[in-house]
C-alpha cells in the first residue's frame, strides 16, 4: 500500500507547483526568486520519479506481501515519501503564510524575513537529499528486491493461479458446508430449469468469503448434465482471453481429441469464432467465476451467444457493475450467514465427532464469541471451526484462541485462503480508492459511517481529485457508490428518496484493512486497551482512550485526530495545537473543553475542524488565519458569536453552527443559531449553512452566496421573504431548504422557483394561497420535491389537493399545520409517498383514506390528534404499511385500537397522552 503513500505526496507537490507559479509575480516571489525557483526544479524531479514508482507499485501484487526484502524496501520508499509530504506542507505553510500576510507585515517585522529565508533554504537542501535518497532507492531495488519476469512466474499468472486456487478450495467444499443457502440454491435451480428459451444471463453478488462459488459449484454438479454442453472457468482480475477461450473449448468438446488438437495453433479471433458456432446450436450452460470488470463481461459477450435453446451463463462476482449485466430480477444478493445458520455451520467443522455436532456446554459462551467474531462470513467460520477441531477441547485454549483470533486471522499460515481472498478485493482496488477504504476501518467495530461525514473528511484530507465540472463532493459520492458495488462496504440504509446514508464496514475486512493502515503508517486506532507507537503514524482514531496510557512522543507529524468519545485528556489538547504543525484533519466532537488555544492560528494545513457537542463558548480570534478551511462544525456547541475576522475564511465550504433546543422539532423555535459579521458575502464557497440568524444586513449579502446546497435560516421575518427569494433564484445547486420564521405571527411567502430542490421544510404561518401561488408548490417548480415538510402553517384550507401535485413526494410531516377538522387522502394522490407524519393538529377529527391513495407508504406516524376519536377510515387499504404509530391518544381511543380488525399484521407502536 505503498502506492497510497507516494500519490498522497504527488498529489501535495502538484499544488505546491501550482501555487509557486501562480504566484511569481508577487514582491515576496521576486525577492527569494532564485531560491523558489530551484526548490521549484527539485520538487519537479522528485514528482517525476515518484509517479514512476507509484505506477509501478500499482502493478504489484500480493505475490510480495510476505517477502522480506521487498517489505523492507517498500518501508524506506514510505519514509522517503512521508518526509517529502513534510517538506510541501512546510513550503506551504511558509509561502502559503507569507503571500496571505502580504509584504508590509514583513516590513513590520523585518526579522522574519531572514527566519523564513533560512527556512527555505532548508527546505531546499532536504529536497535534495530527497533526491539523492530516491536514486539510492531505484539503484537498491535493481540489486536486492528480486522482480521476477519470467512467463510462468509473472504478475499475470500468479493472480490467475491464486484466484483458481481459492476457486478450487470453494468448489471442493462439502455439501454440509453449504449452510444458509436453501433459498439462493432453489432460485438458482428454477432460473436454470425453467422453460424460457431465452438466453439469461444469471448473477451471484457478494463480497469475498460468502460462498458465491461454493453455490454455484454444487448447483452446476446437480444440474449440468441436463444441459447439452457445460464449462467451468475462472476469470480473476488477470485473465487471459486466450486462456479462458481455451478452457471452455475444452470443458464442452470434452474428449474430442480431434477438436481439442486442431485447436492449439489458433489465434484468439480463430478460437472466438470455432466457439461461437458451435455453442450457436447448443443448449449449454456456462460458469464464469470471480468477473472483476464489465470489460471481461463484454470479452466474452462476443462467443456466449443468445441461441433461443435455454442456454444459461452464471456469473459470480464481487462487482455490482458487473452483476448488473445479468437478465432482469435474476442477481442474487449474497449475505452473511444469520446468527443461527453461522452458529450451525460452525459446530459442523468444529465438532464433527460429536453427536449432532453438540458444543460441550462449557465450552458454548467462548464458541459464541468466536462465532459472533466470524460475522457470517462461510468461508471464515469454515476455517476457523476447522482450526478449532484439532485444538484441545478445554476452556482455556478456546479463551486463548477467542483473545488472539484477530491476530491469527491476520498471521496464523492456516487462514492465508482468507487473507487471499479479502486482500484481492483490496489490492485490486484503484489507488484513489484505497485510500477511502482504507480510511474507514481507521473506525471502531460496527460504526455506522454517514456519507455526508466521509465525504467531508475524505476531502480535507485531499483524497479526492477534480473530475470535470463535478464538485468534489460529488466526485467523492461517486467513491463511495464505487466500493458499495464492490461490496468493500455494506450499504445499511438510504433516506426515503433512494439516496444512500450509512454504511458499515465488514468487520473481518475492517481488521485486515486495519492491519495493512498500521503496517504502512497510515493510521492507527487507539481503543485504551494497548500501547500503540505513533512513530510515522499520520492519523489517530481515539476511542476509549485512557489517561495512563497517554503519550505525546510521536504526535508532531500527525495530520488527523479523530476522537470518538470524551475521554481525551484535558493536557492533550494544548499539544495538538503546538506540536502538530500540519494538522490537516482536527475532530474533537463531544470534549468538554470549553475554550480553543490561540494556537489554532498556527495549524496552517488545517481543512476539517469540528468541535460538535463540546462547551466551547468562544472562538479565538485567531481563527481568521484558517485559509484553507474546509469544514467548521460546531453543532451543539456554546458558540453563537463568530469572530469579526471570521469571514476571511474565504475557502470554507461547509459550516454547521446550531444548537437544538427541542429534540423533537415541534416548537417553532426548536433551535438557534448563529450570528455571522460584517461580510457574510466574502464566503462565496459556502455549500452549506445551517443555521444563519438572519438580520439585515446578512439578508442584503445571502445572494451573493450561490453555491448552497443546504441551507437553513433562522429568525426570519416576512418583510425578509421577498429578498430572500431573490437570493434563492440565484442558487442553482440549492437541494435542501430549511426556512424557521421569528415568531408564529410572521407571514412567510416565498416565490420562487427551486427545480432542483429536493427538501424543503417551512417553520412559520403561510400566506393564504401560498400553496396554490408559489412555485414552490407547483407541479413543474416541485418536481423533484422528495421531503417536505410544513410546521405551524395556521393552513384553513385542506392543503392535501394542493400538495397532491407533488407526485414525487417520499415524506411528507405536518406539524401544527392545519386548522380544520378533515384530511382526506383520495385515490392515486401521492403514489411514491413513503413516510407520513400528522402532528399537532387539535381540531382534526376525521382521517379518511382512499383505496389506491399513499400506494406506497410504509410508515405512518399520528401525534397528538386530540379531537379523533375514530380510527382512520381506510387504513385497511395502505398494504406496504410496517409501522403505524398513534402517539398521545386517550384511553379511550387506545381501547378502540386494540378492537379494530383493519390494523391486525401491522407493527403498531402507541403512548398515551399525559
Amino acid at each position: 500500500m505503498a502506492e497510497i503513500v507516494i500519490l498522497l505526496a504527488i498529489e501535495k507537490i502538484g499544488i505546491a507547483l501550482v501555487n509557486g507559479a501562480a504566484n511569481q509575480g508577487s514582491a515576496l516571489f521576486v525577492k527569494y526568486g532564485t531560491q523558489l525557483l530551484e526548490l521549484q526544479r527539485s520538487m519537479d524531479r522528485v514528482v517525476r520519479e515518484l509517479r514512476l514508482m507509484h505506477d509501478f507499485l500499482c502493478q504489484m501484487d500480493i505475490r510480495n506481501r510476505n517477502k522480506q526484502a521487498h517489505e523492507s524496501w517498500l518501508g524506506e520508499v514510505r519514509k522517503v515519501a512521508h518526509l517529502m509530504e513534510d517538506m510541501v506542507d512546510e513550503y506551504l505553510y511558509l509561502v502559503g503564510r507569507d503571500l496571505d500576510m502580504g509584504c508590509c507585515f514583513y516590513l513590520k517585522k523585518g526579522f522574519k524575513k531572514t527566519r523564513s529565508l533560512l527556512s527555505l533554504n532548508q527546505i531546499a537542501f532536504k529536497v535534495k537529499e530527497i533526491e539523492k535518497d530516491l536514486t539510492h532507492l531505484s539503484e537498491t531495488k535493481k540489486r536486492w528486491v528480486c522482480m521476477i519476469n519470467n512467463e510462468d512466474t509473472s504478475s499475470s499468472s500468479y493472480i490467475v493461479e491464486r484466484s483458481q486456487d481459492l476457486a478450487n478450495i470453494s468448489r471442493s467444499l462439502d455439501e454440509e458446508d453449504l449452510v444458509g443457502v436453501d433459498k439462493n440454491r432453489e432460485k438458482l435451480e428454477q432460473w436454470l430449469a425453467d422453460g424460457d428459451l431465452e438466453h439469461s444471463v444469471i448473477a451471484l453478488l457478494g463480497m469475498g468469503g460468502l460462498g458465491k462459488t461454493a453455490l454455484a459449484a454444487n448447483v452446476y454438479k446437480k444440474e449440468r448434465e441436463k444441459f447439452q454442453c457445460h464449462a467451468w472457468v475462472s476469470i480473476s482480475q488477470t485473465y487471459s482471453i486466450e486462456l479462458v477461450l481455451r478452457n471452455i473449448i475444452k470443458d464442452v468438446f470434452k474428449d474430442d481429441v480431434s477438436v481439442l488438437s486442431s485447436t492449439m495453433a489458433m489465434d484468439i479471433v480463430c478460437l472466438e469464432e470455432k466457439l461461437k458456432k458451435f455453442l450457436e446450436k447448443q443448449k449449454y450452460l456456462i460458469i464464469l467465476d470471480d468477473v472483476w470488470t464489465p470489460e471481461a463481461f463484454d470479452d466474452l459477450s462476443r462467443v456466449v451467444t443468445h441461441n433461443d435453446k435455454g442456454s444459461r451463463l452464471i456469473i459470480t462476482t464481487r462487482e455490482g457493475d458487473v452483476a448488473a449485466h445479468a437478465s432482469p430480477r435474476h442477481t442474487i444478493k449474497m449475505e452473511v450467514l444469520p446468527e443461527d445458520k453461522a452458529w450451525d455451520l460452525f459446530c459442523k467443522k468444529a465438532f464433527p465427532r460429536e453427536t449432532n455436532h453438540e458444543c460441550p456446554v462449557e465450552l458454548k459462551p467462548l464458541s459464541e464469541q468466536i462465532v459472533n467474531k466470524c460475522k457470517g462470513l462461510p468461508l471464515v467460520i469454515v476455517l476457523v471451526g476447522s482450526l478449532l477441531c484439532v485444538r484441545e477441547k478445554t476452556v482455556e485454549e478456546w479463551r486463548r484462541i477467542n483473545d488472539q483470533l484477530s491476530w491469527e486471522l491476520n498471521n496464523n499460515s492456516r487462514f492465508d485462503h482468507i487473507r487471499n481472498v479479502l486482500h484481492l478485493s483490496v489490492i485490486y482496488l484503484p489507488t484513489h480508492l484505497k485510500s477511502c477504504f482504507l480510511y474507514c476501518s481507521l473506525f471502531r467495530e460496527d460504526y455506522l459511517l454517514r456519507r455526508k461525514q466521509l465525504v467531508r473528511l475524505w476531502i480535507a484530507e485531499g483524497f479526492i481529485e477534480e473530475r470535470g465540472e463535478s464538485t468534489l463532493e460529488e466526485v467523492a459520492e461517486c467513491y463511495l457508490r464505487e466500493l458499495v458495488n464492490r461490496n468493500m462496504l455494506q450499504l445499511v440504509e438510504r433516506n426515503t428518496f433512494g439516496r444512500m446514508r450509512r454504511f458499515r464496514m465488514h468487520d473481518i475486512l475492517r481488521d485486515l484493512a486495519a492491519d495493512l493502515c498500521k503496517k504502512n503508517c497510515f493510521g492507527v486506532t487507539y481503543d485504551g486497551e494497548c500501547e500503540e507507537s505513533l512513530q510515522d503514524v499520520r492519523r489517530l482514531v481515539l476511542q476509549k482512550l485512557k489517561k495512563d496510557n497517554h503519550q505525546s512522543s510521536g504526535i508532531h507529524q500527525l495530520r488527523t485526530v479523530i476522537t470518538l468519545d470524551n475521554s481525551m485528556p484535558s493536557s492533550t489538547i494544548p499539544l495538538l495545537f503546538t506540536e502538530s504543525r500540519y494538522m490537516t484533519v482536527l475532530e474533537l466532537r463531544g470534549l468538554p473543553i470549553e475554550k480553543i488555544p490561540d494556537a489554532i492560528g498556527d495549524l496552517f494545513n488545517l481543512r476539517h475542524l469540528s468541535l460538535r457537542g463540546s462547551k466551547v463558548k468562544m472562538l479565538p480570534k485567531s481563527i481568521e488565519k484558517l485559509s484553507n478551511l474546509l469544514t467548521l462544525d460546531l453543532y451543539e456547541s456554546d458558540i453563537h458569536e463568530l469572530p469579526s475576522g471570521f469571514v476571511k475564511l474565504k475557502k470554507l465550504r461547509h459550516l454547521f453552527a446550531e444548537r437544538v433546543i427541542d429534540s423533537n422539532w415541534r416548537e417553532l423555535a426548536s433551535c438557534s443559531g448563529v450570528h455571522i459579521p460584517n461580510g457574510l458575502g466574502n464566503l462565496i464557497n459556502l455549500q452549506t449553512l445551517q443555521t444563519l440568524e438572519l438580520e439585515d444586513d446578512s439578508v442584503r449579502h445571502l445572494g451573493e452566496l450561490r453555491q448552497f446546497r443546504s441551507l437553513r435560516l433562522l429568525n426570519v421575518k416576512g418583510i425578509y421573504c421577498r429578498s430572500i427569494s431573490e437570493s434563492l433564484v440565484k442558487m442553482q445547486y440549492l437541494s435542501f431548504l430549511d426556512v424557521i420564521a421569528s415568531d408564529e405571527n410572521e407571514v412567510l411567502l416565498l416565490n420562487v422557483c427551486q427545480p432542483n430542490l429536493r427538501k424543503l421544510t417551512l417553520r412559520g404561518r403561510l400566506a393564504e394561497g401560498a400553496l396554490d401561488e408559489s412555485p414552490l408548490f407547483q407541479a413543474a417548480g416541485g418536481q423533484n420535491l422528495y421531503d417536505l415538510s410544513l410546521f405551524w402553517s395556521q393552513l384553513r384550507e385542506d392543503p392535501l389537493p394542493s400538495l397532491s401535485r407533488l407526485s414525487n413526494l417520499t415524506r411528507l410531516d405536518l406539524t401544527r399545520a392545519y386548522n380544520g377538522e378533515q384530511l382526506a387522502f383520495l385515490t392515486g394522490w401521492f403514489p411514491k409517498l413513503k413516510v407520513l407524519y400528522l402532528y399537532d393538529m387539535p381540531n382534526l377529527s376525521r382521517l379518511d383514506i382512499q383505496e389506491g391513495a399513499m400506494a406506497s407508504l410504509e410508515r405512518l406516524v399520528l401525534t397528538n390528534l386530540s379531537s379523533m376519536t375514530e380510527v382512520p377510515a381506510g387504513i385497511e387499504f395502505l398494504l406496504p404499511l410496517q409501522y403505524l404509530g398513534f402517539h398521545e391518544i386517550s384511553s379511550d381511543f387506545l381501547t378502540l385500537l386494540r378492537r379494530c380488525s383493519a390494523i391486525k399484521g401491522t407493527r403498531v407502536g402507541y403512548s398515551l397522552r399525559d
